[in-house]
């Protein structure tokens, strides 16, 4: 695949719910390979976006095109078929209390993929455990884990059926700085291993300079500045977008 070829496609997207409009024409591009930066403060839309790109929502008008498929007129078995294919890191990891770091990275593989052998299952488990470098977790609970192994472990677990785009929600989340650190530079690390396409939403402005090709603001239900950190930010002309870049480096 072409790195200017796009994998998604988002043009003048609108959804409301009852008299509350959140997209109001919104258009984007994520291009193969690129790690693009979802910023916007709370409630202006960015999940809905991303809902709507899995087919958990649908759009009132506009069109989602993911590998140049509209989203919205796949049936459910090419749908679930394209969701394979989007791996989704959770703010909270998602990880089931009761499971072993083993029985959780297990869990979508054996769903998924009826086929596999104890041994081929075991392998793809310790590689990936070892990609985000945590190969000593395998039989430990996530009680015992720590914040930043915890998203390490999300990750691992949305990669073990081998996603082509990523979306990351608030990965830097609840962390400190130097684990915050360390998730941006596995961010960057999964892109380069494993070829993907990043979706990074996020209120953290850190995470979005050190990982981020390009920035995407939401504001109002549109996309009001996009380009690269320096192009968006810190002489933004929209104050809105300034103020943004000022929370984030100069009151914090």
């Amino acid at each position: 695949m072409n790195q200017q070829e796009k994998v998604v496609e988002i043009k003048d997207l609108r959804k409301s719910f009852g008299d509350l409009k959140v997209l109001q024409g919104v258009d984007l591009d994520l291009f193969n390979e690129e790690i693009l930066v979802v910023l916007g403060k709370s409630g202006s839309g960015k999940s809905v976006l991303i809902k709507i790109m899995v087919g958990l929502l649908t759009q009132d008008s506009g069109s989602m095109k993911v590998f140049g498929q509209e989203i919205a007129q796949l049936k459910k078995k090419p749908l679930n078929a394209m969701r394979l294919r989007i791996g989704f890191s959770f703010q909270s990891s998602a990880l089931y209390d009761s499971m072993t770091v083993r029985e959780n990275m297990e869990f979508p593989l054996v769903r998924n993929e009826k086929n596999l052998s104890r041994k081929e299952i075991d392998r793809r488990i310790e590689e990936l455990l070892d990609s985000v470098g945590l190969p000593q977790t395998i039989n430990q609970l996530p009680s015992e884990l720590s914040g930043g192994q915890k998203k390490r472990i999300g990750v691992a677990r949305t990669l073990i059926l081998n996603p082509e785009i990523m979306l990351y929600d608030e990965p830097t989340a609840g962390l400190d700085p130097i684990t915050c650190g360390d998730i941006n530079n596995l961010i960057l690390d999964v892109r380069e291993q494993y070829k993907t396409s990043s979706i990074v939403i996020t209120h953290d402005l850190t995470c979005a300079k050190q990982t981020g090709d390009r920035m995407a603001v939401l504001l109002d239900g549109q996309f009001k500045s996009v380009g690269t950190f320096d192009e968006v930010f810190p002489n933004a002309d929209d104050a809105r977008v300034k103020s943004f870049y000022d929370y984030n480096f100069i009151n914090s």
